[in-house]
């Protein structure tokens, strides 16, 4: 067994394909992961089977190429793109006499460096916990000594069972803490439920140019940088658009391919704003070749969180990059599907401004809905917006509702429930009482002001 060095950056990363060989945007994005760690890269390797082998992963042959290469290039850490289990990890780790990172270990690191705020620490900490809690045999032979001496003799503790406990403990306490971040949020949601103050978040792949819109449509000061995951923490600003109208602006950590489990159940909180948003602009790169795959990955995740029924628009930035004009794509009925723009220019950024004064002009819908005995969780929706005028039963055991809400509201509930075009008749009935603008935009401006205190301890 041998003392793993605490730290090191000189990194040799190892391509290992299943099946078939990787693509080079895979390879790309693996190496701009190390370098957004900090990494020296030293090397590339890389590895082919039909399978993964228990023991390291790779092949012997293969260990003994990769130890060669450590010994002759001083490498310090070797990194995998693939995630590995802890005893892969050890195995390996005892054959190159180095450390051994997988793909779920270095996107960790890299969130450690860049959460900021006082909740973004406390759930990557957690994550990174999880991710320890299975990893503990590794590398440290202490960790198989017992506790004993004189006076302490008898069943005893394993150092190994020890630190589990602790783990455990430490684990428990994060996640009362987070519990109580999540619940000042959930203050500023319902602020902006009661006031109709509508959300809207910004999604993507990774260096897709979320924050770079987010700053050139809020005027917001957020960290941009041309790296993965320069941003971590959500930010919510308000955004003005005119005539009254005003919304709250969300930017959320990008995903990617193959994001550790414990990342996304560790961020359950933060990615509650996804889920409850009226609106997801889903950011994409418009000059990657690779961005029909990230839409995919970017489309798993927000099914994985819950997100996968809010309304979506995609803006495809950076056009400046491609062969490519401002313009607006939409739908048989006239409705924004897709924006074609470049947050750092700012071409085309009124245009994404129009479709959103568009999605939420303050208007309601009004009508009279058939509900049959099986829909309670649809009435029960609609009494808890407020929206119910009155009702009466019917002979099959269902009711008949008449119904006033907001639109935005009525379109988020139909979509969730399924219910088709013509369950409603509807008529557009405007909000011109100004006092109601000028509540909605009091009430986004507290509820950013609610989520602020939601990140100090």
């Amino acid at each position: 067994m041998f003392d793993r060095p605490g730290s090191g950056e000189k990194t040799l990363l190892v391509h290992v394909s299943l099946g078939q060989p990787s693509c080079a945007e895979a390879r790309r994005e693996f190496a701009e992961l190390a370098v957004s760690a900090g990494a020296s890269i030293l090397g590339d390797i890389d590895a082919l089977r039909a399978r993964p082998d228990p023991r390291y992963f790779i092949g012997g042959g293969k260990v003994d190429e990769i130890a060669s290469a450590v010994a002759a290039l001083g490498a310090d850490i070797v990194m995998f793109d693939h995630a590995l289990s802890p005893s892969q990890e050890r195995n390996l780790e005892k054959r190159l006499q180095c450390r051994v990172l997988d793909r779920a270990g270095l996107i960790l690191d890299i969130f450690a460096q860049r959460a900021r705020s006082f909740e973004g620490k406390l759930q990557v900490e957690l994550a990174q916990l999880q991710h320890l809690s299975t990893r503990l045999v590794r590398g440290w032979t202490h960790l198989e000594r017992q506790k004993g001496g004189i006076g302490l003799r008898g069943p005893g503790e394993t150092q190994l069972e020890t630190d589990r406990r602790l783990l455990a403990q430490r684990i428990k306490q994060i996640r009362r803490r987070l519990d109580n971040v999540r619940r000042q949020r959930e203050q500023g949601r319902a602020a902006r439920r009661k006031a109709e103050v509508p959300t809207v978040a910004l999604v993507g792949y990774t260096n897709a140019g979320k924050s770079t819109l987010f700053n050139s449509l809020a005027g917001a000061g957020v960290y941009a940088a041309d790296q993965l995951f320069a941003t971590l923490d959500p930010t919510l600003r308000r955004l003005a658009l005119g005539d009254g109208q005003a919304l709250v602006l969300a930017d959320t950590v990008g995903f990617v391919s193959d994001l550790p489990h414990e990342l996304v159940a560790a961020f359950h909180a933060t990615l509650q704003e996804t889920r409850d948003a009226d609106l997801l602009l889903h950011v994409i790169d418009a000059a990657d070749e690779q961005r029909g795959e990230h839409i995919a990955d970017v489309e798993a995740v927000l099914d994985e969180i819950g997100a996968g029924e809010v309304p979506v628009l995609r803006i495809y930035n950076k056009i400046d990059c491609c062969a490519a004009s401002a313009h607006i794509e939409r739908d048989e009925s006239g409705t924004a599907r897709a924006i074609w723009l470049s947050a750092a220019s700012g071409e085309g950024l009124e245009l994404l401004r129009e479709a959103l004064a568009d999605s939420f002009r303050r208007s309601r819908v009004s009508g009279c809905l058939q509900l049959g005995p099986q829909q309670g969780r649809l009435r029960s929706a609609l009494y808890a917006e407020d929206a119910v005028l009155g009702e009466e039963s019917t002979e099959d055991g269902g009711a008949r509702l008449e119904i006033d809400l907001d639109q935005v509201a009525w379109q988020r509930i139909a979509k969730r429930e399924g219910l088709s075009d013509d369950a409603l008749q509807t008529s557009a009935v405007p909000v011109a009482a100004d006092m109601a603008n000028k509540a909605g935009e009091a009430a986004a401006e507290s509820a950013v002001q609610l989520a602020a205190g939601a990140a100090r301890p």
